[in-house]
């Protein structure tokens, strides 16, 4: 007896997984909610405004608090979306207050973040973009974690998230907030992830939702000179540039991006960024490193190449960790250095170090994870042997 299989009748669909209303930007939401809800463009827009004040002012986590949107509309929303947050997997607080999170976004996607009080305004939290570098700075620690991924919006608004969580600082745009400024100088390359970046920025910097201004977020970048001009554009954010040399052979050799875009290059972009003004300077980032970078000539010739471009500068002492080749310039050599800086009308702050105890002072940071893992290679190599 021969069996015939029916083929034609349609296989269930497999049900859709929840999308994350976090990182949408306020015109993506309000999109969202038209096609999945149904609604008109006008009743979309004004569902977003709610939804967006209760995510980025109130920071609330479950739709069931969202009291002015009619329960079924809730259920419905419920149903379709998630609201995630990044799961802290540890959380580390310096002797000096910083906070460093570690934060997983999925299955071996982990980044850091730090919260250093009594930076900027209040206090500035340094996000990540990446997970892991390629630039393979040769003084930074992170550098030695290989790329995972970029981050998504959704991930790096989720830092923000996570900190304003754990601070305590609900509802957003306070008196007396400790939350004031951004500063994307965590793990990566900022430029390489620069779309996601944008839309992260949009979001952090809405004025009905964590509202903190694009004055008060900062992009650094190593140099990735074909993005800058977007970034400006894009984000009227703050630019700061991680310099660390003042010729091109000993740039090559610190940052190697260098090799790509060389100095000339990079100090022209810095000429032409958006809105780029006495009231609106760029920050150039300069480790100092023992009887490498920190010689009188140096600071000289740093003086020299900067001639026109509203700047400032700032100094910041190497943080050491294991296996690194270099050492931190000794204070009166950094003192000097910042003098001469002075003295030719650029403000040159010393950068005090933060967080070196917990592994989160700048060029530090490299996730636990991968450094246990790495640990644990170690010890059954020497077990094996």
């Amino acid at each position: 007896m021969s069996v015939t299989l029916d083929l034609s009748r349609p296989r269930p669909a497999r049900e859709a997984a929840p999308v994350s209303l976090i990182g949408l930007t306020r015109p993506e939401l309000a999109a969202r909610l038209a096609e999945d809800l149904g609604l008109d463009p006008k009743k979309a827009k004004m569902r977003a405004s709610q939804v967006w004040g209760w995510l980025y002012n109130h920071g609330v986590t479950d739709f069931a608090a969202m009291t002015n949107i009619a329960g079924p509309m809730r259920a419905q929303m419920a149903e379709r979306y998630v609201l995630t947050r990044p799961e802290m997997v540890e959380r580390r607080v310096s002797s000096d207050g910083t906070r460093k999170y570690l934060l997983r976004f999925g299955p071996g996607v982990e980044a850091e973040a730090v919260f250093i009080p009594g930076v900027g305004r209040a206090g500035a939290l340094c996000v990540s973009s990446q997970v892991g570098c390629t630039l393979n700075c040769t003084f930074c620690h992170t550098g030695t974690q290989a790329l995972v991924r970029n981050l998504t919006p959704a991930e790096i608004v989720g830092q923000v998230l996570a900190c304003k969580d754990d601070i305590e600082e609900w509802p957003s745009g306070r008196d007396d907030r400790k939350l004031s400024n951004i500063v994307f100088m965590g793990m990566g390359e900022p430029l390489y992830a620069l779309d996601s970046v944008a839309a992260a920025i949009d979001v952090i910097s809405d004025g009905e939702g964590i509202s903190i201004s694009r004055r008060r977020i900062t992009v650094s970048t190593s140099g990735v000179v074909s993005q800058m001009d977007a970034l400006g554009e894009r984000t009227d954010a703050m630019l700061a540039i991680s310099l660390h040399a003042t010729n091109d052979a000993l740039r090559d050799e610190l940052v190697p991006i260098n090799k790509k875009w060389p100095i000339a290059e990079l100090l022209d972009a810095c000429r032409r960024y958006p809105g780029t003004s006495n009231a609106k300077r760029i920050t150039f980032e300069y480790v100092m490193l023992k009887g490498v970078n920190d010689s009188d000539a140096e600071a000289r010739e740093l003086v020299r190449l900067l001639k026109g471009i509203p700047a400032k500068i700032n100094l910041i002492p190497f943080n050491p960790w294991a296996g690194s080749p270099y050492e931190c310039s000794d204070w009166d050599r950094i003192e000097a250095f910042a003098e001469i800086i002075n003295r030719a009308g650029y403000a040159s702050p010393i950068r005090t170090p933060r967080g070196r105890d917990v592994g989160a002072a700048c060029g530090q940071l490299k996730t636990e994870s991968v450094k246990r893992r790495a640990s644990e290679l170690r010890r059954e190599r020497v077990t094996a042997d």
